[in-house]
């Protein structure tokens, strides 16, 4: 059970002092005050109001601190999860929306008993990148409407063809205070970032920015002209509504919700044994992402993961542990029972000039630029991730990435066989490359053929080769076969040399496997490949010997 024991218990095994307290509690201080502006930038953007974006920072983030498998992990609402979030609720209401939040978080926990985390790790590069590109066009197209300041005549549409042809026609309300606000908002963050990049750049240009609103009486919308003022304390914790047909409707978004919470917040996880050197225990991390998610909709709040821009924070803040997230909960609560108030006077703009900024470090060019260079594959894979993630939905991009870079290997790895005859020669007579051949004992016999294969033999490859071995094989009475160099071999590639020994029979010639490793070998006599059509030898030599006899 080790494998799904909490950091934090191993922390405190291993003993936990004062000056890593003092430590944790600057690193939590530090992440808190980022949190804060971009929790209720995420939550406005995703069509709900600021306070459950609070509330799942507070709430998700403690038990993903608690309970994870990362010792530098902090959880909280995440801009990726916005435009779901956004068509979740406008198709099945908050109860709707609440109802997906818990049952991603019961698939989550399922999928790290189930140690599903392993398997992670093998959604292909480009689908990241083409996903959070995506998502960050998405994200920006969301912030349009703050941005400039904008008055739409009906609600704005979700799709992001229809919200282009909104936000066109609307262009003539631009609200140019509106526009000041959210260029200097950005202004800010991108001077800090770039010259005092460990201050905390967000809270400081949202603070500045609606300074500036207030000493200049501008009239432009803010969260409490919104959405009114944000309560002074977690809501009591109670079960959305449930209902068998509820729950059918919102199944496919809780998959997405869950799908996208396990890549999102495993691939934070390893971007923190990166900057640390440490390891995490991915299943351990689902599990606690499940129980934070199940925490937060009893809340009412959003849907949580790890998020790579807080964790990261959080590293380099000089965290010890995970207290450090769980800190950082803890802060942000005080925020909420004392200082709430001083929220509603943000302006929505502000928030905006946040999300566009989180939006463009988001979209990693430099990584989109260089995966459409790199082969035509990679380009495929990521465009088409991409393109159906901005046009159709997210799940869809990543299923669809998933599936062509799944092909794209097998493609690959087909194409990396070899088959070919070798020469048998006397023991005196080397290669071209220096290399004894096989024992000069097979000179005596002319009827013994060698023919090497090489790479992986599985489905992908199993007809290619089967076909080279038809040509090569000239009907000798005995054909060796060295597999020393076959790395893999499966059902299909077994079933292809069972077609091959028949023929061979019936050719009254015979068949030596050479040098086959221990799961190969179990996989040939498995699928009947054995005497007395072929025989499985453990050297070329022995085979050879075999044939002297």
């Amino acid at each position: 059970m080790e494998l799904f024991t909490p950091k934090l218990i191993t922390v405190l095994r291993a003993g936990y002092g004062l000056g890593a307290f003092r430590a944790d509690v600057l690193a939590g201080l530090t992440v808190a005050v980022v949190a804060l502006p971009l929790s209720m930038a995420i939550a406005i953007a995703s069509g709900t109001t600021p306070d459950r974006g609070l509330i799942a920072a507070i709430v998700g983030g403690f038990v993903v601190s608690a309970l994870g498998g990362s010792r530098f992990q902090v959880g909280g609402p995440a801009g990726a999860f916005i435009a779901l979030v956004a068509a979740t609720g406008q198709r099945h209401g908050m109860d709707g929306l609440l109802l997906a939040t818990a049952m991603a978080g019961v698939m989550l926990v399922a999928a790290g008993f189930l140690r599903l985390g392993t398997y992670i790790k093998y959604v292909p590069y480009p689908v990241t990148v083409g996903f959070t590109a995506g998502i960050a066009v998405i994200i920006f197209a969301s912030q349009v409407h703050d941005l400039l300041g904008l008055r739409l005549d009906g609600p704005e549409p979700g799709e992001l063809f229809p919200k282009i042809v909104a936000l066109a026609e609307a262009i003539g309300t631009v609200d140019f205070s509106a526009v000041g606000i959210a260029a200097l908002t950005v202004a800010i963050m991108v001077g800090f970032k770039r010259w005092r990049p460990h201050w905390p750049y967000m809270l400081i240009a949202v603070a500045a920015a609606s300074a500036a609103a207030a000493m200049l009486a501008l009239d432009i919308e803010t969260i409490g002209s919104r959405f009114g003022s944000i309560p002074r304390a977690l809501p009591a914790p109670h079960l959305p509504e449930i209902s068998f047909e509820l729950a059918r409707a919102v199944l496919p978004d809780a998959v997405a919700f869950a799908m996208l919470g396990a890549i999102e917040s495993l691939l934070s996880a390893v971007v923190a044994d990166g900057m640390t050197g440490r390891r995490h225990r991915s299943n351990c991390e689902l599990v606690a992402q499940g129980v934070a998610n199940i925490a937060s909709s009893a809340f009412g709040g959003l849907t949580v993961t790890g998020t790579i821009a807080r964790t990261a924070t959080n590293v380099r803040a000089g965290a010890r542990s995970p207290i450090s997230g769980m800190l950082h909960a803890v802060f942000l609560l005080l925020f909420l029972l004392v200082a709430a108030p001083l929220a509603s006077y943000v302006p929505l703009a502000a928030l905006a000039g946040v999300l566009a900024v989180v939006a463009w470090t988001m979209a990693e060019r430099h990584a989109f630029v260089t995966l459409t260079r790199a082969s035509w594959g990679d380009a495929t894979v990521l465009l088409a991730t991409f393109g159906l993630t901005i046009f159709r939905d997210l799940a869809t991009g990543i299923v669809v990435g998933f599936t062509l870079g799944t092909l794209l290997f097998v493609h690959r790895m087909a194409q990396g066989f070899s088959v070919e005859a070798v020469p048998i020669v006397p023991d005196d007579v080397a290669d071209e490359d220096g290399r004894q051949q096989y024992e000069g004992v097979a000179s005596r016999y002319p009827g013994v053929m060698v023919v090497r294969v090489s790479g992986a033999f599985f489905f992908g490859a199993a007809s290619a080769i089967g076909a080279a071995l038809e040509r090569i094989a000239e009907r000798p009475r005995t054909l060796v076969l060295d597999f020393s160099a076959v790395a893999f071999l499966d059902s299909t590639a077994a079933k292809t040399i069972e077609s091959f020994v028949a023929r061979l029979v019936r050719d009254g010639a015979h068949l030596i496997v050479t040098g086959a490793r221990p799961e190969v070998e179990r996989v040939l006599r498995a699928n009947g490949i054995g005497p007395p059509g072929a025989t499985l030898a453990p050297s070329i030599e022995a085979a050879l010997r075999s044939v002297t006899a």
